[in-house]
């Protein structure tokens, strides 16, 4: 599958995007089950409720922001992919997080959660035809194609990522 064009996506998303060289999305989307899990290796379930500014979020609602935002994607995903034209509604990430209850919950459920997620989607990803890559509908008020949605995905990640490795578990 080739790489989305920039009028088959919100401008918004081309920070995500734009973090994706790979031309094949699949193994990239499987790939990043690994490397979270290596992201975390080591890390002392205490680090889960530290925050790095007033107001900001903690290492385990940045990672239940991930596992929200693979849900999302993954919904927009299948839902464009099977041919509903319904326009889907965006959400809220803040509110979510509030109700999250991420801090309760040990790092390792956590990474677990968004692994069995992966795995999921890339089974759906990879059992997609080429129309169905191709195909385009509106979520949050914006056109947007399914190929895009793969793309978004693993731009999300390495987004939140890199966040999470350069101001929440670098070694000091």
């Amino acid at each position: 599958m080739s790489r989305p064009q920039p009028a088959e996506y919100d401008e918004y998303y081309q920070k995500y995007v734009s973090l994706v060289p790979e031309e094949e999305i699949i193994p990239a989307l499987g790939n990043q089950i690994e490397e979270l899990r290596q992201l975390f290796e080591g890390v002392a379930e205490e680090r889960g409720t530290f925050a790095y500014a007033d107001g900001k979020w903690t290492v385990k609602e940045v990672l239940s922001h991930v596992i929200d935002g693979e849900r999302m994607f993954a919904y927009r995903a299948l839902r464009i992919a099977r041919g509903d034209q319904t326009p889907i509604e965006g959400f809220e990430q803040d509110g979510y997080i509030e109700n999250s209850h991420a801090n309760r919950r040990p790092i390792a459920e956590l990474i677990e959660e968004f692994t069995l997620l992966r795995k999921a989607n890339v089974m759906f990803f990879s059992n997609l035809e080429s129309d169905d890559w191709t195909r385009t509908g509106t979520a949050n008020n914006v056109e947007i194609s399914v190929r895009s949605l793969a793309w978004i995905m693993v731009g999300h990640v390495r987004h939140h990522a890199a966040i999470l490795e350069g101001r929440y578990l670098a070694k000091s």
